[in-house]
């Protein structure tokens, strides 16, 4: 398709007639026309669309109706008929009362050319660009961030059902694109075990006897990556997405060696932002916060909030469930710098703070990182006898680079390191005895 950019010349005069009488108190599609105008222009899209073809619907009018199919919680098909049906969405975006509007498929063409294009984030930057312009947001004042939950559409599934699904998802890919050589494989019992979905309640009843049927799988599973690998003349067997997945499953869930095909123990499992959680979504896995866990991704949003002012979303981060938020605290900064949105106080849960970031925020953005901190964690001791010590009972010499604990032990090594999550931390090591030094006599003695 390619672009044909329209100038937007106003709402048409009977359309602004009848939209008013009908609504004279305003509604949300109204007071954004007045506030903020033709919020989007086609040139905001140009980038996914080709210079020659069929025309486009007007990317800048679907991109407006995919910001209030969001806001009102809206299917493609029922916002497609609001621009039909409602004076008011079409008073937003500038139609007559006789516009047909457009068919519904248009709007998740329209969301993959963003995805395609990476310009999952001009939306945002375009209302946020006009919301600045018409004095609704400025750097300073007060934001907040916080991270809620986006479930992946598929199931949550335990192991078995997992390395069941992903099998019986490869069979159905192969089924499709290579019949005739799938069919000598497949045999009375694997139909049996493959034919339907698998779902929990059908498992046997039984520690031992569920092993075996998750083994007999992971056996089923080795058969069918060998028969692909041995196939030369349709190696593109091997390519298929389906395959491909069962492949990186099967490493995952599944010794093999000259004992067989055994099933791995949970200590021996990848951890779980390496280990796929779906056969249907490789993206998607399994994370906590806050109680249950659930298979898919975590949407980090900031927004305004101040108490005289509208909450206006300033920051979006998607990321996968099982990454802290901790993670997230440095680049949300960044990203409110580089919009000139700094906020002056940032408020969050104690997920996203650390002294360093307390300081980094300060330092680098002038901004007060506001949170409870963490408390001061340690080590217990082994027995009754044994002082439980925070980290404030130890002095530490950063010149020096020394910690003394209360005894008077000095620490023997030191060394900078970082966590998984890229934190700066120091590790200091203590001598495990220690002789304190000598009482003092009445000759004078010279520390040594």
């Amino acid at each position: 398709m390619s672009l044909e950019s329209r100038s937007d010349e106003g709402v048409p005069e009977l359309t602004a007639r009848v939209g008013r009488a009908s609504f004279p108190k305003g509604t949300l599609a109204v007071r954004i026309r007045d506030v903020l105008g033709p919020l989007f222009t086609d040139e905001d899209f140009a980038e996914a669309f080709a210079d020659r073809g069929r025309p486009a619907i007007s990317p800048g009018a679907l991109a407006l109706v995919s910001v209030l199919q969001y806001a009102e919680g809206l299917s493609d098909r029922q916002a497609a008929d609001q621009v039909r049906a409602k004076m008011d969405w079409k008073f937003l975006l500038g139609l007559e009362l006789d516009d047909p509007g457009f068919d519904f498929t248009v709007l998740g063409d329209f969301r993959s050319r963003l995805i395609t294009h990476g310009l999952e984030e001009r939306v945002l930057e375009v209302i946020l660009s006009r919301l600045s312009d018409a004095a609704l947001l400025r750097a300073g004042g007060r934001q907040r961030t916080d991270s809620p939950h986006v479930l992946a559409a598929v199931r949550t599934l335990n192991r078995m059902e997992f390395v069941g699904e992903t099998l019986r998802a490869a069979l159905e890919a192969l089924a499709a694109a290579a019949p005739d050589w799938l069919t000598p494989l497949i045999s009375t019992a694997w139909v049996e075990r493959y034919g339907a979905r698998i779902d929990n309640y059908r498992f046997p009843k039984g520690e031992n006897v569920r092993r075996e049927w998750a083994e007999q799988v992971g056996r089923d599973g080795f058969v069918l990556l060998d028969a692909v690998d041995e196939t030369a003349p349709l190696a593109w067997l091997g390519e298929v997405p389906a395959v491909r997945i069962l492949r990186r499953a099967w490493m995952e869930q599944y010794h093999r060696d000259g004992n067989g095909v055994r099933w791995r123990e949970g200590k021996d499992l990848p951890p779980a932002r390496d280990r796929l959680s779906s056969p249907y979504d490789a993206d998607a896995h399994y994370g906590i916060k806050r109680g249950p866990g659930s298979c898919g991704y975590k949407v980090h949003l900031s927004e305004t909030c101040e108490p005289d002012a509208p909450h206006l979303i300033t920051n979006v981060e998607t990321t996968s469930a099982t990454v802290n938020d901790t993670e997230l605290t440095a680049i949300v900064h960044h990203r409110h710098a580089q919009r000139g949105l700094a906020p002056h106080e940032h408020v969050v849960d104690a997920g996203y703070v650390t002294a360093a970031h307390i300081l980094a925020a300060r330092e680098d953005h002038g901004t007060d990182l506001l949170g409870p901190v963490g408390i001061d964690t340690h080590h217990s001791g082994r027995d009754d006898q044994a002082p439980n010590l925070t980290q404030a009972a130890f002095t530490t010499d950063w010149d020096a680079r020394r910690v003394t604990c209360p005894q008077g032990a000095a620490s023997v090594s030191w060394s900078q390191q970082r966590k998984a999550s890229g934190t700066p931390l120091v590790r200091v090591h203590f001598a495990r005895t220690f002789s304190p030094p000598p009482l003092s006599t009445s000759r004078a003695s010279t520390p040594g």
